[in-house]
């Protein structure tokens, strides 16, 4: 796919892995926008960098269909997507208290709000982009439309203790990507999942050094925390690349998490 002049949409696009990837597709000559719920890093973002920052939460129907309304009014309709909109959450299924020896379970609206953001908040973006994109004409002679690429985590696979919620969020984008590029290979359009280890992104940069360089450590090799720029690079590849269709790649510097 030829990316000059394109259009993308970035969810989770103003800090972290999906800033790296606006930037990465804008030195290509990508028009940019931007969906997140930071709205004073979002007019940061739009300032300096010149991305149509919109203000979404990926869990509301309205939020979405008025992002992409506002994303394609600026850039046109997008052929590109960055999902990257995601959190977590931490807790066991079910604990004991040490101190008065009382019963607790994984509180069921905790664990749906993960889903909801992390799984259903990037089917939504994927179906309503990709309905956006079926109004296009081909790119080319193949029939190429567009390319969508999700993150998902190596908790997918390999998820820690405390991380159910997290764990099944990621493992879904993984269980439906090969599914959903099978819906929408008839028409052109290609879906792919990254699957990050432990990268340096704004939810560990606030931790201490020693603490990083302990999680650094873990790491085969290369041993040290992923850069965003290197999430950024894969997830360029995936869009530009017409045969990178249907897979989840991880990525994490072949790193197997322990239970804890």
């Amino acid at each position: 796919m030829k990316l000059d002049g394109l259009s993308a949409v970035v969810t989770g696009g103003v800090s972290g892995l999906g800033l790296a990837t606006a930037k990465t597709l804008a030195a290509q000559g990508v028009k940019i926008a931007v969906f997140d719920l930071n709205e004073e890093k979002g007019k940061a973002v739009e300032s300096e960098h010149g991305f149509t920052f919109c203000n979404v939460n990926v869990t509301d129907e309205e939020s979405v269909d008025a992002g992409f309304e506002k994303a394609r009014a600026a850039n046109g309709q997008e052929r590109i997507l960055i999902n990257c909109a995601g959190t977590g959450n931490a807790m066991k299924t079910a604990s004991r208290s040490k101190s008065d020896g009382s019963i607790k379970h994984f509180p069921l609206d905790a664990f749906n709000l993960i889903i909801q953001i992390n799984l259903v908040g990037t089917f939504r973006c994927i179906a309503k982009s990709a309905a956006g994109m079926l109004s296009l004409d081909p790119l080319d002679e193949s029939g190429e439309r567009g390319a969508i690429v999700n993150t998902a985590s190596v908790a997918a696979e390999d998820g820690q203790i405390g991380q159910a919620a997290y764990s099944a969020s990621k493992g879904g984008v993984v269980g439906m990507t090969l599914p959903i590029a099978r819906d929408l290979s008839s028409e052109g359009i290609r879906v792919n999942t990254i699957l990050p280890g432990i990268f340096n992104t704004p939810l560990l940069q606030g931790a201490p050094q020693n603490v990083k360089d302990a999680l650094g450590a873990q790491v085969p090799f290369p041993k040290r925390l992923g850069n965003p720029e290197e999430y950024a690079a894969l997830a360029l590849e995936m869009v530009r690349n017409s045969y990178f269709n249907g897979e989840d790649v991880r990525l994490d510097g072949a790193i197997r998490m322990a239970p804890r």
